[in-house]
Formats: structure tokens, C-alpha cells, sequence
């Protein structure tokens, strides 16, 4: 007979800010030292229940880079972007990956962050500073 195990996810999670959706796990945070334009945001490895808006190529601190907005499945809410490619090869890590904007998530430990601008489902992200 196999052993059931049951994993405790709290402490561990972020979720979508305006609907509670689960959106990645504290292990899949590879940086916290990113910037939006609306304050601190975090590089993820992967993410859940998000879907990508159209890829389109943004100038940003770092150079330029392609990237789509992610949305809540949930809720619509823009909650960060995902990297498609980076033109300078310093910046090729951040291929694949995620950024959930700080202030449109709910941490760990239930905690929200603010930021001193908000949007809802407003325009996306269009700064980022590693």
C-alpha cells in the first residue's frame, strides 16, 4: 500500500490580489530585486492560473525585451508579464519566466503590498530593473 502525504502549502503562497486565485509558490521565486513601474516585483520560474495577453516588445531598464502581460484566469486582473525573448545576452536568463507585480499580489502569510499608484485591469508593466 502506498503512503498518502499531505503537503502544507501555507506560508507559501501568492495569490491574485483582487480574487485570492492561487498564482506560484514561494520556492519558484528565483529574484526578488525587480522593479516595476509600480514599485517591487519578483522573477518566478513558473506560475498557475494565468493566461498570456498578446507578445508585444517593450523598452525597459534592463533593454529591450518581448513579453505579454498575464492575467488572472480568475478574475482578468493583469498581474505581471512573462519574458519571450531578451535581445541582449545578459538578459537571455529571464526567458521563460514570470514577473508577479507586488502590489497586485497577496503574500505568504496573507500580507498585501501597496503601491503608490494602482490599476486594476489597466495597461501593463513597462519597467524592470534587475
Amino acid at each position: 500500500m502506498g503512503r498518502l502525504f499531505v503537503i502544507s502549502l501555507e506560508g507559501k503562497i501568492y495569490s491574485c490580489k483582487y480574487c485570492q486565485t492561487h498564482l506560484g509558490l514561494l520556492e519558484d521565486i528565483e529574484s526578488k530585486a525587480f522593479h516595476s513601474k509600480h514599485g517591487k516585483a519578483y522573477l518566478f520560474n513558473k506560475v498557475v492560473n494565468v493566461s498570456l495577453g498578446e507578445k508585444e516588445e517593450r523598452m525597459m531598464t534592463t533593454g529591450l525585451h518581448t513579453v505579454a502581460d498575464i492575467f488572472c484566469v480568475s478574475c482578468g486582473s493583469i498581474v505581471g508579464w512573462k519574458y519571450e525573448a531578451a535581445y541582449e545576452k545578459g538578459q537571455k536568463y529571464k526567458e521563460g519566466k514570470f514577473i508577479l507585480e507586488r502590489y497586485k499580489v497577496i503574500g505568504p502569510e496573507g500580507s498585501y503590498y501597496w503601491a503608490n499608484h494602482e490599476a486594476h485591469v489597466a495597461g501593463g508593466s513597462d519597467d524592470d530593473d534587475a
